[in-house]
Order: C-alpha cells, then structure tokens, then sequence
C-alpha cells in the first residue's frame, strides 16, 4: 500500500454487531484507526473522550440515531467537532433518511450494504476534502475568502462551515459569474459520479446559504440556475 494513501482516525457507530465487526476489521486492515461503539449516546461520550478525524454514523442507531448525532455534532460543536466530517450509512431506499442526514450537516452517505473499499475510498475522498488547501484571498462584499488559512468572514465574524460547507463555496468562488452544473460541483466537492447524488450539492448549498447569506431565502450570492446548477454572483 502506498505510503502517501490518507488513514484516518475513525469513530464508527454501528448497532448491528456483525455489521459493526466486520466494517471494523475491515477497516482496520486498510490502515485506518477504527473505535466503534454500539449507540449514539455511546458515540457521543468517544467524541467528549476524544476527538476523531471522522465519523462514521448509521441511520438507525437505538436512542440517539445516526442523524441527531450528526445534529448534535453541528448545532453543539461538540469537542471542537463542528467541522468534523461525518459519513452516514443508510438502507436502501430511504431517500428521507439521506435528505434528513444531509440537512443535519453530512459530509456524505454510503447505502448499506457497503464493500469495505468503497467505504474507504469514500473515507479518504471526505479527507481530501478536508486536508485541501488553495492560496488567494477573495472579497465578495463583506464576505472574504482566506484560502490560505482557509478561514472565511462577513462582516468581521467568523463563518464556521463543515470541511464540504468549505470545499464547496471555495469551488463556487473560484469562478464568479460562471454557471456550474450539479454533476460538475458533486465530482470537484464529492468525488462521485453517480447523477442520482445531485441532493448531495442541493442540501449543501441551502447550509451554505443559512451561513453567508443576509437572506438566504432569497439569495444573492449564490444563485440557483434552474434546471442547470448554481452560481456564485460575481461582484
């Protein structure tokens, strides 16, 4: 295995036993550092203990499920983990699940059952994701850009966005006025190419909205092309 391959620390939540066992030691062999728990509260209490480089949610978890923690995650920046990327794993079909999931503040979803290796290359896509780095600085009225530090700003306040929340609006920004299609977004934000994912974008780009946005109910600096994508206005 190459030495330049991103493992990861995981925190892996599973209620199903065999299921939680053999993603683990799957896992485990490709490299990664799995901790696996069997409930959100459970989940909840690793994360205080410490926190990981990713997290790994089933939907339907006992108590706590899969979605509020990912909430949680978000609303309570729990340990620092505001921006701490979070895959969900979902059954088939349940499109209410991932909608759901997605608005909480998912970085991504897998549907059950999952091959280890698509898991991790999905794993390793959200990392990129999150280790990525671009210089320049940019100004879009009262909201600045740092893609140095990668730190964004309105009006002098912080912006807290998730590691996709960030990847996506930096994508957005590098080209203003320039209209992009939903697949283009889901293969330079996501990695993936399946068209059926386009929610992925759409769920992504109403958070964005709720954090830069003055009204994000009627938008002025990102702006939907119907039928087509988005574009970030250019200024």
């Amino acid at each position: 295995m190459s030495n330049n391959v991103r493992m990861a620390s995981i925190l892996f939540v599973e209620d199903d036993p065999s299921a939680r066992a053999a993603l683990e030691l799957a896992l485990t062999r490709l490299g990664h550092r799995v901790t696996s728990r069997a409930t959100g509260e459970d989940g909840l209490e690793a994360l205080r203990a410490r926190l990981p480089e990713i997290a790994i949610l089933d939907v339907m978890l006992p108590g706590v499920d899969g979605i509020e923690v990912c909430r949680l995650i978000r609303r309570d920046d729990l340990c620092g983990g505001g921006g701490l990327p979070v895959i969900l794993l979902t059954a088939r079909g349940d499109d209410l699940d991932v909608v759901l999931g997605l608005e909480a503040g998912a970085d991504d979803y897998v549907v059950k059952p999952v091959e280890p290796r698509v898991l991790d290359a999905r794993i390793r896509a959200v990392l990129r994701r999150t280790d990525q780095t671009r210089l320049d600085r940019s100004s879009h009225g009262d909201l600045v850009i740092d893609r140095t530090s990668l730190k964004v700003t309105k009006a002098g306040t912080d912006i807290r966005l998730t590691p996709t929340e960030l990847r996506l609006l930096l994508e957005l920004t590098r080209r203003p006025g320039q209209a992009l299609t939903r697949q283009h977004l889901l293969s330079a934000v996501w990695e993936h190419d399946y068209p059926g994912d386009s929610r992925l974008v759409d769920a992504c780009v109403q958070r964005v909205r709720a954090k830069i946005e003055d009204e994000p109910a009627e938008p002025r600096l990102i702006e939907t092309v119907r039928g087509f994508g988005y574009r970030f206005a250019a200024t």
